[in-house]
């Protein structure tokens, strides 16, 4: 089993990049997918969520409302650190369960953990590689107006919350560069397939 963590900031086509490796034959774990399994009700977390920040942020189909609880942490890092020490390590918990599964189907796969904040929440450990989609910040800023409907200031408001392209590319093992075509992003990945595909 070789397992590669794979993330990007805003808009940089990581989603993109994990689905592709699917196509070729890679497990994909989805952080991002698990991060709303973790405020399913009945969860550790789901509990933890509601005695952290109050009853309100349930809403009357008994799920958590993470519009109002992100409003309690939206700019204020105190209460977002209270969050993400709740959210993060739930989510390893089943991220790694996921890989656990897939190794006893095929202990010969090749697994992709797709983590927008793979470093922010110190997961690296949980892979052998680590690949950063990575894209120059005006491509990135017109590719989020554009699907996300965002004005230029909210973009570069996110962007400005993230790790820089720097710091990621300086942790990697391989850079993928989406800056240019779709066609040229997906040359990159095949090239490092070949060279992590199950034997």
């Amino acid at each position: 089993m070789k397992i590669i963590c794979l993330t990007g900031g805003l808009a940089s086509g990581k989603s993109t990049a994990s689905e592709y490796l699917g196509t070729l034959g890679a497990d994909v774990i989805d952080a991002d997918r698990l991060g709303h399994r973790v405020y399913d009700p009945g969860t550790q977390a789901y509990r933890k969520v509601i005695d952290t920040f109050g009853e309100e942020v349930v809403s009357d189909d008994n799920q958590i409302d993470r519009k109002i609880l992100g409003g309690k942490v939206f700019g204020k890092p105190e209460e977002l650190k209270k969050l993400t020490d709740i959210v993060w390590p739930e989510i390893r918990r089943l991220a790694s369960l996921e890989i656990s599964g897939f190794d006893a189907i095929n202990p010969d796969t090749t697994i992709v953990l797709e983590a927008a904040v793979l470093f922010e929440a110190g997961w690296e450990d949980l892979g052998d590689e680590i690949w950063v989609v990575v894209v120059e910040r005006e491509v990135a800023i017109k590719r989020a107006i554009a699907r996300d409907g965002f004005d230029r200031a909210a973009v570069e408001s996110r962007l400005d919350s993230q790790l820089s392209n720097d710091e990621r590319v300086s942790r990697a093992d391989i850079v993928i560069d989406n800056s240019s075509t779709l066609e040229s992003m997906l040359a990159q990945l095949d090239t490092q397939w070949q060279r992590v595909k199950p034997a």
